[in-house]
């Protein structure tokens, strides 16, 4: 994409960067709903839309050591790994308790999501921790 076409658009990535950003933070407070995903999907498209909206997320505390982590290795760090895991384990908690206390539920309607977070979480356990998390081997 040129420069040209990257201008024109621009609107359009600022919009994604900060509706990224807003679900993320929202997922600060909703469990299930990730946040470091949209985290970091609000910091590409703040490349594109937002070169302040970049600054201010690769400086904050929190989030621009998950950002850098995931754009030099793709890495996501141990911490964020456990807290993704424990909550999904507590949204399938959620959902098995459903279907037993409403029988009506179809199985299906419970394993489909249960199925997507297994996935999910097996991928982000395979991603790399960044260099310098953790113990050392």
């Amino acid at each position: 994409m040129g420069d040209r076409e990257r201008n024109r658009f621009r609107w359009a990535w600022w919009l994604l960067a900060y509706l990224s950003l807003g679900v993320g933070i929202v997922g600060v407070f909703v469990p299930g709903l990730p946040t470091t995903v949209f985290v970091i999907i609000a910091a590409w498209a703040a490349t594109r839309g937002s070169a302040r909206l970049e600054q201010r997320l690769l400086a904050h505390p929190q989030f621009g050591p998950v950002i850098r982590a995931w754009r030099q290795d793709r890495a996501v760090p141990r911490r964020a790994k456990w807290a993704a895991t424990w909550t999904m384990l507590a949204c399938a908690a959620v959902l098995l308790g459903v279907m037993v206390a409403v029988p009506s539920h179809r199985g299906w309607m419970v394993a489909v999501p249960i199925g997507c977070m297994l996935v999910v979480g097996t991928w982000l356990w395979l991603r790399p921790e960044p260099r310098g998390d953790g113990p050392a081997p």
